[in-house]
This record gives C-alpha cells, structure tokens and sequence, in this order.
C-alpha cells in the first residue's frame, strides 16, 4: 500500500515535471532561465519564460518526486509514514484542482496516493494498538 502511494507520487511529480517541460512547451525557454533572463522579471509582469519556469522546474512536481522517493525510503525500512503526509497531499491536490478548474483528471493519481497513505497510517495505528494489548495480556515472569 505505501510503496504504491510513493510510486504514485513519483509518477505523478516526474509527468507533470517533464510533460510541462516537453509536451506544454516550457523548456524552450531554458536559454532565458540559464542566462539569468529571470533576474529581471516580475511575478507582477510575469513574462513568458518565468511562466514556463513556475510550471515546470519551480513547480510542485520536483518536490512530489522527493516526497514519493522519502515515502518509498522509508517503505523499504517498514516504516509507515505518519498520517498528514497523506492528509496534507490530499488537502492540496482538492484545493488545487478546485482552484484551477481542471478537474480531478490527472489530480486523481494523488489523491489516491493520498488516500493509500491515510490508510496506511491507520491500519498502522490500529495494528500498534492490538500489539499494546497483546503485551498486557502476557503473563508476567516471575
């Protein structure tokens, strides 16, 4: 369940990164951003080239590939990760998608991913539960 949420959430950071830099046209700005054509721009004013830099290398998505490769990490040490990363990927992707007028198309993948790791942190919390129990419930060595 956790490793699917961080894959999730790294397919959706790498598409969205990469799509924005190929498919919507934005890395045909590179030469501006590498020769310090931002310094100058606005976010007031905003130009094309720092528009294409918000959607794509300043974006969300870089980040969503290191949340979901932390989310794997610890995964493969059979550590659950707490409950509001779920809750706060979840929380965003509603509010963006609500926001932005997309609709919940391509924002599905993390909510899933979201809804996986939610479900994840509780199962945890419950099985930790039945352990506590468990352990009262032995007998005392005497």
């Amino acid at each position: 369940m956790i490793t699917w949420a961080g894959w999730l959430i790294v397919l959706f950071g790498t598409a969205h990164t990469v799509g924005a830099l190929t498919v919507l046209g934005a890395g045909e700005h590179a030469g501006t951003w590498l020769t310090g054509g931002l310094w100058d721009d606005s976010l007031f004013t905003m130009g094309p080239a720092l528009s294409a830099y918000w959607l794509s290398i300043n974006s969300f998505g870089p980040a969503l590939i290191v949340v979901g490769f932390v989310v794997l990490w610890l995964a493969r040490r059979g550590i659950t990760p707490p409950a509001f990363i779920g809750w706060a990927l979840g929380g965003w992707t509603i509010v963006d998608n609500v926001l932005s007028g997309v609709g919940f198309g391509q924002g599905l993948i993390v909510l899933v991913a979201a809804g996986l790791l939610v479900a994840a942190a509780f199962r945890a919390k419950r099985l930790d539960r039945a352990a506590a129990a468990d352990r009262r419930l032995e007998p005392v060595a005497s």
